[in-house]
């Protein structure tokens, strides 16, 4: 559908009307308040008029005004017809023209972890290689206790690993942390967090030292010259040393809960009312922090919480828990009706399942990367999923992944399943399986950070992949020409967190992205929730759905792309409630 910016079609009465109606005195028409964006707090009953407003609604996509009661849209239209709805009580606030959207719904999100303390303290550089790491190492010994669990985030495996042929070199990543943490465990998690830098201790007390067996969907890497522990462990694996770690970190709960209500600030602060949780592990006590803010009031998003599909733990035990602590009150801002779950790893560790070899490993091992779950067994827990409620949030990246995954869903829905299931990534698709997203009805979720917002050709992607590989990277473009419900979002704090950024990114791609800021948007409103099931409830500005806006301070619809991100949130409103306000 062609969209028109709503500038171009006012009529001058309405024009007329907005002068007007900016030069009137707080008790114009009866009204409570007269006032201008950005506002602190909202009443019951209140209208927004003269703005620019995209509904992400194709029936009605733009609109001058809306009207708002008990946290729910009861008006979507004209400034000349939302007249009838201000009343001697209502708030009327003038946008001024100002952009206002449905609140962005950002997917993928670990907005838990990201701002949680608990996940350590020792930052090491990502783009420096292993001895380099040595100043950042000496500033985490400070103040540490002997036994004590070290943690950290931020290297990154090719810079770590990218001089370990010279002949200076004389340490492998596992030897340098011995060295410099010879009495405590250490585990240090990749910027994708998908592979961890860990020292002796820290294999001994997990039971990952030599002679261990690779645990499904990880790799213990060892030394291809010694056949020693290298100090690198792939996906699950790390996944193992990470859960001992967290866990061991005094003062938890604390930690975890400050860090929840730093991450809900910044989530406020993009313009998110909603979030599709990236991953609950639930065995860390995550679901406790969570349920404390939400009985607190404190959920400042409405959050699709996913607990996460471990693929060394017992089946039984975690279809229990998941049927115990469902959720599926669509009135609630904290819903668990999804689990999430992967398929492959990632393309750096070549853990990614792909249909052709990997051209680079750095570790040969994986010529066709590996599986979490693989697809009988991803069949088997789909559809006993279906039958406690739970749709599905899958990782795929490679194209045999996304496959696999497919193939999953096709046999899940084919016995009668109609939960929603999103593959999420989706970095490689072959041909053949570009189309089945929209005949299966599967959502597609993508990210398009910095590394995807560039030619592939000319970065990372070209030393692991063949020519003929390269050719599927990054189908985003084909995917939405399909017809399929294809939504954007973050992976923070993989990529920026705010939507602007993604959306400028996917509309930098040429070809490859989306043809306009529209259907940009969309995939940051509407589609993603149409993803979580809550299309009925929000994503789009109409009538009976809740009230969840954002405003902002310039018209994207008419910015160049690479302008977009300028753009700031005046206001964040989720269920009629200010969440948050650039004026406080």
């Amino acid at each position: 559908m062609k969209r028109f910016p709503l500038k171009a079609i006012m009529s001058i009465f309405t024009i007329f009307s907005m002068i007007v109606v900016s030069a009137c005195t707080p008790t114009v028409g009866g009204a409570k308040q007269n006032s201008t964006v950005p506002v602190n707090e909202l009443s019951e009953d209140v209208v927004f008029k003269n703005g620019t407003i995209y509904t992400s609604n194709e029936k009605q996509d733009m609109v001058e005004a809306i009207a708002i009661k008990d946290g729910k849209i009861t008006f979507v239209g004209s400034n000349k017809d939302v007249e009838k709805f201000i009343n001697k009580g209502t708030q009327v606030i003038d946008l001024k023209g100002n952009l206002v959207l449905p609140g962005f719904i950002d997917n993928h999100n670990h907005l838990f972890e990201a701002k949680s303390p608990a996940a350590g303290n020792c930052e090491v550089s990502p783009d420096d290689s292993l001895q380099d790491q040595r100043s950042y190492l000496k500033d985490c010994q400070k103040g540490v206790k002997a036994g004590e669990w070290i943690s950290g985030t931020g290297f990154s495996l090719e810079n770590l690993l990218k001089d370990m042929d010279k002949p200076s070199e004389d340490q492998t990543p596992l030897q340098l942390l011995d060295e410099m943490f010879p009495n405590n465990p250490v585990v240090i998690m990749e910027r994708t967090a998908h592979s961890v830098w860990v020292n002796s201790k820290a294999l001994e007390l997990t039971g990952l030292n030599k002679g261990a067996k690779d645990p499904q969907g990880g790799r213990i890497i060892m030394d291809p010259e010694t056949g020693e522990p290298f100090g690198i462990l792939y996906d699950a694996a790390g996944d193992i040393v990470m859960e001992k770690a967290w866990s061991a970190q005094p003062d938890l709960f604390k930690k975890n809960y400050e860090g929840l209500l730093d991450g809900l600030d910044e989530v406020a602060k993009n313009g998110i009312t909603t979030v599709g949780d990236g991953r609950l592990y639930w065995k860390r006590g995550w679901l406790d922090v969570w349920d404390k803010v939400y009985d607190e009031g404190k959920l400042t998003s409405r959050v699709v919480l996913r607990p996460w599909v471990y693929p060394n733990v017992n089946e039984a035990e975690q279809l229990e828990y998941f049927n115990k602590i469902k959720h599926d009150d669509l009135s609630s801002r904290m819903l668990i009706n999804q689990v999430k779950m992967y398929s492959d790893g990632i393309s750096i560790n070549s853990t990614a399942k792909t249909l052709d070899k990997y051209k680079f490993e750095w570790f040969p091992g994986n010529p066709y990367g590996l599986n979490y779950i693989p697809e009988e067994k991803m069949k088997w827990w789909l559809a006993e999923l279906n039958k406690i409620g739970y749709g599905a949030f899958i990782h795929t990246i490679g194209d045999a992944g996304v496959r696999e995954s497919l193939n999953a869903i096709e046999a899940t829905k084919k016995a009668g399943s109609t939960r929603p299931y999103t593959l999420t990534h989706v970095e490689m698709v072959e041909d053949s399986d570009i189309k089945r997203f929209a005949t299966l009805g599967v959502s597609a979720d993508f990210q398009v950070g910095h590394d995807f917002a560039e030619d592939p050709n000319q970065g990372w992607a070209s030393e692991y992949f063949s020519n003929n590989q390269m050719k599927r990277m990054m189908p985003l473009g084909k995917v939405w020409k399909t017809g399929a419900n294809v939504s954007l979002s973050s992976d923070w704090d993989v990529n920026e967190l705010n939507p602007l950024v993604t959306i400028s990114n996917a509309l930098s791609l040429g070809e490859k992205g989306l043809p306009d800021v529209y259907a940009a948007i969309d995939a940051y409103t509407i589609k993603p929730a149409k993803s979580l099931g809550l299309d009925k409830i929000t994503g789009s500005i109409e009538v009976g759905k809740s009230a969840d806006i954002v405003v902002l301070d310039d018209d994207i619809t008419e910015m160049k792309e690479e302008k977009i991100p300028n753009a700031k949130v005046l206001m964040t409103i989720l269920q009629g409630e200010v969440v948050y306000s650039r004026g406080k």
